[in-house]
């Protein structure tokens, strides 16, 4: 798992799963968007609307699990001086903001037939939109600020701070009275979403996730030799 915090071995490790991955992302992203627009039906009260959360939910964990890495490694680069942890929060905090605008836009655009409103001040919303006020922020400081070693240690501390936001995102609609709906996957209990529906998520998800991993990968690398250059 060397590869994992040692930018050589992560070069290493990275050539050699890269081509499965891509592989990988496009048979999953096919068979993703088929049973997503041919074989999920329906739903009863949203229609053809209900497709959206093929690409809004996996974009939503993305999103969330993408800041919850940064942390990680925001925390593992602080205590333990290894600069590939900020080389990664570099790489991937332009990834976790593109899927959360994602999340933002196709939210919108399904809760406006469910709702008849672009936008509420929900909590669930709100601290969404949080979220990509950090990850636009990150993404700012890192690069006004021209010295490397001063922008990567207060970027690291901020997305710390932010992480305080992921458990209100998760949360949210259990603390509070909002208009989004709660989870309908939990580990808790059984899915309430419909087996017809959850398997199209499901590929989605994993579809979508490996895309990040790809889209990751090659930004990181991209991030180390620029690094070696300098």
């Amino acid at each position: 798992m060397k590869f994992l915090i040692n930018p050589n071995r992560f070069i290493k490790f990275s050539d050699l799963v890269f081509k499965p991955l891509i592989y990988l992302t496009a048979i999953f992203l096919i068979i993703g968007i088929v049973f997503a627009f041919f074989l999920s039906p329906n739903d009863y009260q949203q229609g053809a609307t209900v497709r959206i959360m093929y690409v809004h939910v996996p974009a939503a964990w993305i999103a969330v699990l993408t800041f919850l890495i940064m942390t990680l490694y925001s925390i593992v680069g602080l205590a333990f001086k290894i600069n590939f942890s900020f080389i990664i929060n570099s790489a991937i905090a332009p990834i976790g903001a593109i899927f959360t605008l994602i999340c933002i836009v196709t939210g919108s655009l399904w809760g406006k037939p469910m709702w008849g409103t672009w936008w509420v001040w929900d909590a669930r919303l709100t601290s969404v939109a949080i979220l990509f006020l950090l990850y636009l922020i990150i993404i700012f400081l890192k690069n006004s600020i021209t010295n490397i070693n001063v922008s990567e240690k207060i970027t690291a501390v901020l997305i710390i701070v932010g992480s305080i936001n992921l458990p209100i995102i998760k949360f949210s609609v259990d603390w509070w009275n909002t208009l989004h709906q709660p989870a309908s996957i939990s580990k808790l209990s059984s899915p309430s979403i419909d087996p017809s529906m959850l398997r199209p998520l499901v590929i989605m998800t994993i579809a979508l996730m490996l895309l990040a991993i790809v889209i990751g990968i090659i930004r990181i690398k991209a991030e180390i030799l620029k690094r070696k250059l300098r």
